[in-house]
């Protein structure tokens, strides 16, 4: 317990799924979190703060710098300089299964527009906070689709395989400053968004499963253990690095 305390934490698309998996974790940690989401994240703001835990929600649209800018401003004048960013926000329990030539450009930039182009201005917006704190953790959510090449998803696969790159860039830029940063490789996780899609999980279970070692269906609490150690100072020697989290179904 308490490995977050006084911590300041920004959590993207922590409304919801595994974004709110990491909200209320890491408040139980100690953390200060600050939910930024597109949705209402009140629900979870208030069973952090009924928890004990301290917690504010923010409307923010992650490609945004005018809402980014605005909701840095008040984290600070509330909790203080951000020391933690977990970029989770992302589309991918909406999108649908297609052959890459179905997927219009439209869609496509959508996908690249949220899902890698949001880190980056999320980045550009709470940086100049870790500066002032002297130090600061970012942590990237990326997927286990980009390391196999996963079919009738390339405009999320490629995103990821984005994040993966700009995860490495950030580290090498960054490191001078204190801030370190790196990736988590999810597997299949089975959040609320993902069961509701049952297209996406049916075509996806059953081979997810039987490649896993740990035999048994991923929940997005598997993930906290990741990001507390990321969080933390127990990987203050670490940066630029990709931890991938999936039960041993990718064990390379």
């Amino acid at each position: 317990m308490n490995r977050l305390a006084g911590k300041v934490a920004v959590v993207t698309g922590g409304a919801q799924g595994i974004g709110a998996a990491f909200a209320k974790g890491m408040a139980a940690e100690g953390a200060k979190v600050v939910i930024a989401a597109r949705s209402d994240s009140s629900q979870i703001v208030s069973e952090i703060i009924a928890q004990g835990g301290e917690a504010i929600g923010f409307r923010v649209d992650v490609t945004d710098n005018e809402s980014l800018l605005a909701m840095v401003e008040q984290t600070e004048s509330k909790f203080g300089p951000i020391e933690i960013l977990v970029n989770n926000a992302a589309l991918f329990s909406t999108l649908s299964l297609k052959p890459f030539s179905d997927i219009d450009e439209d869609e496509w930039d959508k996908v690249m527009r949220v899902n890698v182009r949001g880190p980056f201005q999320c980045a550009k917006a709470i940086v100049p906070s870790m500066r002032r704190n002297g130090r600061g953790k970012i942590i990237n959510i990326a997927s286990g689709t980009f390391l196999r090449g996963a079919p009738m998803l390339g405009h999320y696969v490629s995103s990821k395989g984005a994040v993966v790159g700009l995860t490495r860039a950030l580290a090498s830029e960054l490191g001078k400053d204190n801030i370190l940063v790196n990736c988590i490789i999810v597997g299949l996780t089975e959040s609320e968004g993902v069961i509701r899609n049952q297209q996406m999980l049916g075509a996806a279970k059953e081979g997810t499963l039987a490649a896993r070692i740990v035999k048994r269906s991923m929940l997005p609490d598997d993930l906290l253990g990741s990001v507390y150690f990321l969080s933390s100072e127990d990987s203050d020697f670490m940066t630029g690095q990709c931890v991938n989290v999936d039960g041993g179904a990718l064990n390379y």
